[in-house]
């Protein structure tokens, strides 16, 4: 283009234009667009141009290597979140492309020029991936898939949202904006690709509100009553898909803004029944709302309390006196808590995520419920034990691992036993003991370091505004000494070197393995953690005179 046009192309950037006689007499967000639009006005043939965006887009190196891997003559797009990512300023991550055909093959090529793990992600609708494992650890997922349906026009129609429904050639650079998704970026709304899109995938529904919540959109009226008209759908969805859409959400930004939108769709009831029960449930003070509301603000202040405690955390970020209480007297572990959440359950889901599944059932049973216990017996439970039941439960039928729902039935079952340690100290002046440290970590391992955080939320969120200054500060002394003795004094008070073992008690005592035999080491374990034994000798005369 000639430098006479260039002030004339200006506000076309991004669009591609139709030019007669070097005059623009039309402009799309596709070159079929562009042409059809002028052709609708005039009858001679008109050229066809795109005009580059303002700012040249930011993606990852490997975007380089990718094109050389790939074969002479083969036409690439790069669509979906990167290439909207990217046009926001955003960092870009995972890359997904679509090609008129032999996407497995093309993946395949493409992972063995840059020696990266390959497998077929789809095999009927010819969609493979590679795994690029990174320096740093992490991996990075490249999407090869056939484009659906005849062209890159209707591929890009059967999407989610406008937004998400933008291509970019890989070697030209060229941008197809068919559904005006560059606009509705610039606009910073969420508009449906068409009207069935929902109806098409329910867990849009789910998207749409975690997309709104991470990049402050606002979902368009038309595409919010489609939404609810969906929702009956939801139970068609695997539970693998909603639970993986779950904790996306529990991962991001604003999860409780983002429940209660889901809640105003009508779409949390078909995905965790439990919930509905909560509502109106008035609870007793120092409680300030009722228990769905107290849930959101447990769920909207932890969110809060990992954001303070982050390893990136600015000291003068504090937005009020609590937080900067939080920041003062736990900031020491920033580090330890993001390596112990950077040890996933799963490595498709964070610790993270399940850490707000935990706050969002950590009150789902009413107290006192009758129910037979281990024994068979029937005896009153409270809402802390019924409660892990209920939250065990549903993450099973979400297809969560055996060990991700003991982690959350652990974290609910013990999410009370923080507070009773704050009341004590508020009232009497008196911290845990060494021994009550022990119990706790003895009953629940690293998933305590997770209920130390939810016990703060849930006491923020009970109190709301009217939280005293003194209930807090204690609270936070509660949680600091768990998270020294875990953290830097396990060998000490949490995990000791035995002092005995089982062979040495029934060779001094002239004791037969069974229960009681297990009794008495716990209990010698318990006294060393107490700081009451510290040497075998002292441990064998512990269990001489040791009675159960």
């Amino acid at each position: 283009m000639s430098g006479e046009n260039e002030d004339e192309l200006l506000p076309y950037a991004g669009r591609w234009v139709a030019r007669l006689r070097g005059r623009i007499v039309a402009q799309g967000g596709t070159p079929a667009q562009a042409r059809r639009l002028a052709r609708s006005r005039y009858k001679e043939i008109p050229e066809i141009v795109f005009v580059p965006p303002l700012e040249s887009l930011t993606f990852p190196p490997i975007l380089d290597d990718v094109r050389r891997a790939l074969p002479e003559g083969l036409t690439v797009y790069l669509v979906g979140g990167a290439l909207r990512d990217a046009l926001l300023g955003r960092p870009v991550h995972d890359l997904d492309f679509v090609l008129a055909g032999q996407a497995i093959a093309t993946a395949r090529r493409v992972a063995n020029a840059l020696r990266a793990d390959f497998y077929p992600l789809d095999p009927e609708r010819d969609a493979g991936r590679v795994i690029v494992s990174q320096a740093d650890g992490s991996r990075l997922l490249l999407d090869f898939a056939a484009l659906r349906g005849p062209d890159l026009d209707a591929d890009l129609l059967g999407r989610d949202f406008t937004v998400n429904a933008i291509a970019m050639d890989l070697y030209s650079g060229a941008l197809y904006d068919p559904l005006g998704g560059v606009r509705d970026l610039k606009d910073k709304i969420l508009r449906a690709c068409s009207p069935s899109a929902f109806a098409d995938d329910p867990l849009r529904i789910l998207r749409g509100v975690r997309l709104a919540a991470e990049f402050g959109f606002r979902i368009l009226a038309e595409s919010r009553q489609a939404m609810k008209m969906a929702v009956v759908l939801l139970g068609d969805v695997s539970p693998e898909r909603l639970r993986d859409e779950l904790f996306r959400i529990f991962e991001g930004p604003r999860p409780a803004a983002c429940l209660r939108a889901l809640d105003l769709l009508g779409a949390l009831d078909p995905i965790l029944p439990e919930l509905q029960a909560l509502k109106g449930v008035a609870q007793p003070p120092p409680h300030v709302y009722d228990v769905w509301e107290h849930t959101l603000a447990a769920v909207d202040a932890l969110d809060g309390l990992l954001t303070v405690l982050a390893p990136a955390w600015d000291e003068e970020r504090a937005a009020d006196l609590f937080d900067g209480l939080v920041s003062l007297r736990l900031g020491r572990y920033r580090q330890a808590l993001a390596d112990h959440f950077g040890l996933p359950l799963n490595v498709n889901r964070s610790l993270r995520g399940l850490l707000f599944f935990a706050a969002l059932y950590h009150d789902i049973a009413k107290p006192d419920t009758l129910r037979p216990g281990e024994d068979g017996q029937l005896r009153f439970w409270g809402h802390d034990q019924e409660g892990a039941l209920l939250a065990e439960r549903r993450a099973r039928l979400l297809a969560l691992s055996n060990d991700e729902a003991q982690r959350l039935g652990t974290i609910v079952r013990h999410h009370m036993r923080i507070l009773y340690h704050v009341n004590r100290l508020t009232r009497e002046k008196q911290p845990p003991s060494r021994r009550a440290v022990y119990r706790f970590f003895r009953d629940t391992g690293p998933a305590g370091v997770d209920i130390c955080l939810l016990a703060l939320a849930d006491l923020r969120a009970a109190y709301a505004q009217t939280l005293p200054q003194d209930v807090w500060a204690a609270a936070l002394d509660v949680v600091r000494l768990l998270l020294e003795n875990w953290f830097e004094r396990r060998a000490e008070s949490v995990a000791p070197p035995p002092l005995v073992n089982g062979d040495d008690l029934m060779k001094a005592l002239a004791l037969e393995p069974g229960p009681r035999l297990g009794q008495l080491l716990e209990a010698i374990r318990e006294a060393q953690a107490a700081g009451e034994l510290h040497t075998r000798e002292e441990a064998l005369a512990f269990a001489r005179q040791w009675k159960p």
